[in-house]
């Protein structure tokens, strides 16, 4: 799942962190992924990478998420913060763009504390496969928190 011409996601997550507190609040404040083209801070963490859907997925959520090294995966995160399996799978059954708006909000809820290299990937590559992976992680961490 990952490749030598992945982004640096810690990169990424460090230059979030030394952004002015206007454009990390211009990122939190995007309603939509589509919305990231008019926010001069997502250029600015792109640092000359285009700007492609999986670049905006993973900036979409930047702000919802707290790094810790070796945390949490997104799905042990959310268990953790007992989000309900019922919106959980609303997520999941969702199809795109609703599905990452909907993953944004349980985001926003909880501010999960994750390792960001783990939760950038899954939005990068988001597909049927990261969503059973996310399910998998939840249920795995409820069963044996």
């Amino acid at each position: 799942m990952s490749d030598s011409n992945d982004p640096d996601f810690i990169g990424m997550y460090e230059r979030y962190k030394g952004l002015k507190p206007g454009y990390k609040a211009e990122l939190r404040r995007v309603v939509s992924i589509q919305d990231l083209v008019e926010v001069p801070a997502f250029y600015m963490l792109l640092q000359g990478r285009e700007g492609k859907p999986s670049m905006q997925r993973v900036l979409y959520c930047l702000p919802c998420i707290k790094h810790e090294s070796n945390g949490m995966s997104l799905g042990q995160a959310l268990a953790e913060a007992n989000v309900s399996e019922k919106r959980l799978f609303t997520v999941v059954r969702s199809q795109a763009p609703n599905d990452l708006v909907q993953l944004r909000r349980l985001l926003q809820m909880t501010e999960p504390v994750v390792d960001w290299l783990k939760a950038a990937k899954t939005f990068y590559f988001w597909n049927d496969q990261a969503k059973r992976k996310l399910l998998e992680d939840y249920f795995t961490y409820k069963s044996n928190p």
